[in-house]
């Protein structure tokens, strides 16, 4: 069975988005950026391999290192899906707000016949 991951996923995880963030500074190596967490070596590769599947990191072999560099481009769905549910929820509590002000203007008039 495929699994198939997305930027949500990776941004789910609090380590995730540490390693995204490290990595945004400039490319780094497998073992530079496992040395600065205090899980295993083999913890940080899987973090690294969800957030290759999600396409947010792209793995580069130089040598016998293997660097990380970040696609922050990936993110643009995340930031897109936050914008549009922004949106939806203002217009929620804009209509929400206008039956409101109409329920208490209802309650006044009636108040004073």
């Amino acid at each position: 069975m495929i699994i198939r991951r997305d930027v949500f996923q990776a941004i789910a995880d609090p380590t995730r988005r540490q390693i995204i963030e490290k990595i945004a500074a400039g490319p780094m190596n497998l073992n530079a950026i496992a040395e600065t967490f205090d899980s295993s070596r083999q913890a940080i590769s899987k973090h690294i391999q969800i957030l290759t599947e999600c396409g947010l990191v792209v793995v580069t072999q130089k040598g016998r290192e293997r660097y990380c560099e970040v696609c922050l481009e990936q993110l643009d769905e995340v930031s897109d899906w936050v914008s549009q549910s922004k949106k939806q929820w203002l217009h929620r509590f804009e209509k929400l707000d206008h039956y409101l002000q109409d329920l208490k203007t209802k309650t006044q008039d009636d108040g004073n016949h």
